[in-house]
């Protein structure tokens, strides 16, 4: 059975047992605790913490699910991947335990012929929380098994929580027994590859307290509304109906590594180095493939980094098995034809797809030619200076900056007799890894000390009264006041707080959109609010500077936009829009908005793109933008649901998550069709203009343009004008003529720069050839030293000029210096045979400063007045050595 069919029938089989079936939340979550939805129930999370009141009494999904903390070790064994589908069913409040075993095992043993998938009862095993008796009874009547196939296991194994205070309790596994050729016989507590789990019935019936860990915590007592989230694996279903050992071999996976093997030249199966690296281009490519159809772009951070590093990861799997042409135009087709018979969206976008996955493929080859210098070249100063390990801060360097693997660093170290830091390394990594995760934090928590202390104020006053779409200016009343160390009664001038409002009238950043400006003002009190953030479904927060006064909990207080602010951001969000459906216009659908900032006056926009805009096609995106500014196209906003806004083309972003119905927001009907929870103008002249100011990259095969609008547009066009007019004054020329005048300019200078360069040759090599005859013997080495004008590089021009003249086969060292205290010591090819070394002279002289290879070095920050001292010291050095 076709892993698309397996999905189709669980779908189907609680569709018919009044299940609403919910659409596949993206990939990219706006969860701030995540980067990628990496379980099933984490779009219904919200419902399950009482955060939000839940849409549906019954739901199915079959959701979309990356998990990549343990990403170096995907392919090393057969039973995890990186990207993974969980088949899910959910009760807010309406069956519990009965009802989800019975719907459990009745599609699992139904017969083929009857929708069910059909598996042997009788290899079936279960497991039950050892204090669960009610569940083990469940599975004797509805499912008739013996007690010696349902297994108690303890806390570590059968009860869930989030791991922090909230929901909890007992959960039941299913097991199936795949035959003594895998395994042990004594069911899942035995051995868990013989008996595989396919399905985990989660019962929600308790609050628990806090504390550390998988157990030990406080059990709070019973929940007021009892829930079911299930969990089964797809590929773990497909692997036991289709028959194959482990998830690499099915029909979704296994033609990726069939055709990288057959790339490589090598048989699956024949080498376990070869098999692992086979496995980790199978996933990677499947998981970048659905990463890139869900807007996730290659990048240095973020989602983004992690795409970046599983292609990468991919690519260079591909070269250890001996294949150095381009990989992914031969692999990624074959995945796509994969997973095209459940998302089908992986086929109507794959020319966007794989023009970014192809493009940062290229951009990795030339990486990995770059990188190799750059390590050369650390490698040899380490081994110049006599040590045996790269520096863990070189690898995190060589890692960050030029994107190249550790796992690539280690190995071509190792190649070269040196060892890598990997601890020094592992720790930078952990270290910003939790810089970002911190700033993610506070951005979304508003400087409060954590999301605990606002869960408990939505907890007790419920949502936000957020009327950004409507109105300027609320009366409200503070339902909390939080500092940076939790709840504060008052807050006076100069306090930076957060505070809760029952209602408000700003919007919160989202969508691209920043927040809005304002004041809060009350019978003793003034604050400006500096940021509006959602932290938690429903809850706004305010983070406000109280100018005057002070504020305290259960005031009342005018909450108040500044008009101009708002007038500006709508003008901003429409002129996104706007400018990302002109550029769609001229370079086609694949232009497809992967990022988007706007504020009052400026906006940017990340699209797919390889190689930059040409100067005309930015002018015919700018003019297909204000066209359609001028003629004044009417903005619309409807609500539908998602299926018809989909239906009728309406672009979604892809790090949002939608309700059942979404508010699609029309510029001109068909022609610009987003989804947007954001502000916008009335009618399309209202944005005034769109001035592209900037266009650049921002990674491989990722293109950002950036814009003026409304009054600061005008004022970009005025001060542009207004630059041209004098330039056209200082030369004398009429502005029509300024790009001929400009360029014969340019072309004196090339000239004159030409001529300066050569003649300052000229000068080195004759006053080269006067020093190397007015050498110095040191213990048998020719030794020159003399000081440079200029800098660092013309003292290396002048060093190396010096000791290539000097005679062949004496040893031969040269010392210059300038006036910036800069020293370069060059020696021969005899000086080095007789054991100097250049980085050990320069840092002999500058007292540990310094550094280079053995034959060319440098080092700095020497006083003027000890210049002519330390170059005289060197051919005692030498000497003495």
């Amino acid at each position: 059975m076709r892993t698309a069919d397996i999905r189709q029938r669980f779908l189907d089989h609680f569709a018919v047992r009044g299940h609403t079936v919910v659409p596949s939340a993206p990939l990219p979550t706006p969860d701030p605790t995540l980067l990628f939805v990496n379980a099933g129930m984490v779009p219904f999370k919200p419902y399950f913490t009482g955060e939000a009141a839940p849409l549906w009494e019954r739901a199915t999904s079959v959701q979309k699910c990356v998990r990549t903390l343990d990403i170096e070790e995907v392919g090393k064994t057969t039973r995890h991947g990186s990207f993974f589908q969980m088949n899910g069913n959910f009760s807010f409040g309406d069956y519990f335990k009965e009802e989800a075993i019975a719907f459990a095992w009745d599609l699992s043993t139904k017969a083929q012929e009857e929708g069910g998938y059909g598996l042997d009862p009788e290899k079936i095993w279960v497991t039950v929380h050892h204090s669960d008796t009610e569940s083990r009874g469940i599975w004797r009547a509805v499912a008739g098994l013996p007690d010696e196939r349902i297994v108690a296991r303890g806390d570590e194994d059968n009860f869930w929580s989030m791991g922090v205070p909230g929901p909890c309790g007992p959960c039941s596994e299913l097991y199936y027994d795949r035959g003594p050729a895998l395994g042990r016989e004594g069911g899942p507590a035995v051995d868990e590859d013989r008996y595989m789990e396919f399905w985990n019935l989660v019962f929600m019936q308790y609050e628990r307290g806090e504390g550390p860990g998988k157990s030990g915590y406080p059990i709070l007592g019973e929940l007021p509304r009892r829930n079911i989230d299930t969990g089964m694996g797809l590929e773990r279903m497909a692997t036991l109906l289709q028959g194959k050992d482990n998830l690499y071999e099915i029909d979704e996976t296994r033609p990726v590594l069939d055709r990288a093997a057959d790339l490589a030249g090598v048989r699956y199966g024949a080498d376990a180095e070869s098999d692992v690296r086979l496995r980790v281009v199978a996933d990677h490519v499947r998981t970048a493939l659905m990463l890139l159809a869900d807007g996730t772009a290659p990048g240095n951070e973020g989602r983004g980094y992690v795409l970046r590093r599983i292609l990468r990861r991919s690519v260079r799997s591909m070269r250890q098995l001996g294949f150095h042409d381009p990989a992914l135009p031969e692999l990624l087709p074959v995945a796509r034809d994969c997973m095209a018979p459940s998302y089908p969206e992986v086929v109507e976008a794959y020319a966007r797809i794989s023009d970014q996955a192809y493009g940062e493929e290229d951009a990795f080859r030339a990486t990995l030619r770059q990188g190799t210098t750059v390590l050369d070249t650390a490698v040899a100063k380490v081994k110049g200076e006599g040590g045996r390990s790269l520096p863990g801060a070189q690898a995190f360097l060589l890692h960050d900056t030029y994107g190249f693997p550790i796992d690539l660093t280690l190995e071509m170290a190792a190649e070269q007799g040196v060892e890598v830091d990997r601890d020094g390394f592992t720790a930078l990594m952990n270290a910003q890894r939790e810089r970002a995760r911190a700033d993610a934090r506070a951005r979304k928590s508003g400087g409060a000390a954590d999301t605990s202390a606002l869960r408990t104020v939505l907890d007790a006053h419920g949502p936000t009264d957020w009327r950004a779409w409507s109105e300027l200016a609320t009366e409200s009343r503070v339902l909390a006041l939080l500092g940076t160390k939790g709840p504060v009664p008052v807050a006076r001038t100069g306090d930076l707080v957060t505070v809760v409002l029952d209602r408000t009238p700003f919007y919160a950043e989202s969508g691209g959109q920043d927040s809005d400006a304002g004041l809060l003002s009350g019978a003793s009190v003034e604050a400006e609010v500096v940021d509006v953030q959602r932290p938690l479904p429903g809850l706004v927060i305010h983070q406000v500077r109280i100018t005057a006064g002070e504020l305290a909990v259960d005031d009342t207080v005018h909450a108040a936009v500044d008009p101009e602010w708002r007038l500006g951001a709508r003008q901003a969000h429409s002129g996104t829009h706007v400018l990302h459906a002109a550029l769609r216009e001229v370079l086609g659908p694949t232009a497809l908005q992967s990022g988007s900032y706007n504020r009052p006056g400026y906006l940017r926009l990340d699209f797919p793109w390889r190689g930059a805009l040409s100067p005309a096609v930015r002018s015919e995106v700018e003019e297909a933008a204000n066209r359609a500014l001028r003629r004044d196209l009417p903005v619309g906003v409807r609500w539908m649901p998602l299926p018809e806004a989909k239906e009728l083309g309406a672009l979604a972003l892809f790090d949002e998550t939608y309700g059942e119905k979404v508010r699609v927001v029309e510029i001109g009907g068909a022609w610009s069709r987003e989804l947007c929870g954001g502000t916008h103008v009335e009618r399309a002249a209202q944005v005034g203009t769109v001035a592209l100011t900037s266009e650049s990259s921002v990674g491989a095969g990722m293109r950002r343009l950036e814009a003026a609008v409304g009054i600061e547009g005008f004022g970009y066009l005025a001060r542009e004008r207004d630059l041209v007019a004098r330039i056209a004054e200082q030369l004398g020329a009429p502005r029509a003529e300024l790009p001929e005048k400009i360029a014969g300019l340019l072309d004196r200078l090339k000239a004159a720069d030409r001529e300066n360069a050569r003649l300052k040759q000229q000068a080195t090599t004759a006053r080269a050839a006067e020093l190397a005859g007015r050498t110095v013997d040191a213990a048998g080495v020719q030794v020159v030293t003399a000081t440079a004008e200029g800098g660092a590089d013309e003292a290396r021009a002048l060093a190396t000029a010096v000791r290539d003249r000097l005679p062949t086969g004496v040893p031969g060292a040269v010392g210059i210096g300038t006036k910036t205290g800069v020293v370069v010591v060059a020696l021969n090819k005899a000086a080095h045979e007789a054991g100097l070394n250049a980085a050990a002279l320069v840092k002999r002289l500058l007292g540990g400063r310094g550094g280079g290879s053995p034959e060319l070095a440098q080092g700095g920050g020497l006083a003027a007045d000890r210049l002519d001292g330390t170059l005289a010291e060197l051919p005692r050095v030498i000497a003495a050595r």
